[in-house]
C-alpha cells in the first residue's frame, strides 16, 4: 500500500449511526439538530479509541472531515458544528484529534484534509471514488486499523 501516514473518518453513517435515529430526515429539515446528539456509535468506541492511539503514536496523524447538514443555514450549521464536536467530546474523549474539519454539505473532503494521500472511511461512495489515498467503507474500520497496526510493528 502506498499512502500517506494520515486517517480521516466521516462521523454519519461512518463512526455513528445518524441514519438510526428515528425521523431524523424531517428533524434536519426543520433544522433541529437533536439527530447529531442521539446517534449511538456504529463501533465499539473503547477500541477503536485504542487502535487510534496506538497508530497516532506509531506516527499517524488522524482526523475527522464530516459535512454539516445538506439543509442547512448558517445559524443552524453553527448548531450542528457544536452538537458534533460535543459528540467527539463525550464519546471519544480520549482520542486528541490532529485534524476536525466540519464543513458544508458535498464539500470534496480531499480538499480540506491537510495529508492529501492518506485513508478516508466514508459510507458514501462518491466521497471513497474521489479521495486521493486509499478509502474504505465503514464496514472495515476497526479490521483495517489492526491492521495497520500489525505492519507498523513488523517493519
Amino acid at each position: 500500500m502506498n499512502f500517506e501516514k494520515a486517517i480521516y473518518f466521516d462521523m454519519d453513517g461512518t463512526l455513528v449511526d445518524f441514519y438510526g435515529v428515528p425521523d431524523w430526515l424531517p428533524k434536519l429539515r426543520s433544522y433541529d439538530p437533536s439527530p447529531y446528539t442521539q446517534a449511538k456509535p456504529l463501533l465499539n468506541f473503547s477500541l477503536f479509541a485504542r487502535y487510534v492511539n496506538i497508530l497516532q503514536r506509531l506516527g499517524y496523524t488522524v482526523g475527522i472531515i464530516s459535512w454539516l447538514s445538506k439543509d442547512s443555514i448558517p445559524v443552524y450549521d453553527e448548531a450542528v458544528r457544536a452538537r458534533k464536536s460535543r459528540y467527539l467530546g463525550n464519546h471519544m474523549n480520549s482520542i486528541q484529534w490532529d485534524e476536525i474539519h466540519l464543513v458544508k454539505y458535498g464539500t470534496p473532503k480531499h480538499y480540506v484534509a491537510k495529508t492529501k494521500r492518506g485513508i478516508i472511511f466514508d459510507d458514501n461512495k462518491e466521497v471513497r471514488e474521489t479521495w486521493n489515498g486509499i478509502a474504505f467503507d465503514e464496514k472495515d474500520i476497526l479490521d483495517v486499523l489492526k491492521f495497520l497496526i500489525v505492519r507498523e510493528l513488523l517493519e
